[in-house]
């Protein structure tokens, strides 16, 4: 596949990502027990670690079945 096809490919992905986070279809990220939040008087911390390694796995997945 050539860099254009990957990144058509990559910007589809945005917007379909976009369009699922704002009808509220993506709530769930970042609220999965393990990540981290922490909000204080005047910082916010903010690392959404379970959620993060779970989009890995699924990306991880996908890719190994689209090589093959």
């Amino acid at each position: 596949m050539s860099t254009a096809n990957w990144l058509i490919g990559a910007g589809v992905l945005l917007v379909v990502i976009g369009v699922l986070y704002k009808f509220g279809l993506m709530n769930w990220f970042g609220n999965l027990p393990g990540d981290f939040k922490y909000e204080g008087e005047k910082t916010k911390v903010y690392f959404p670690f379970v959620s993060m390694l779970l989009i890995s796995i699924v990306l991880s997945f996908i890719l190994s079945l689209l090589k093959k």
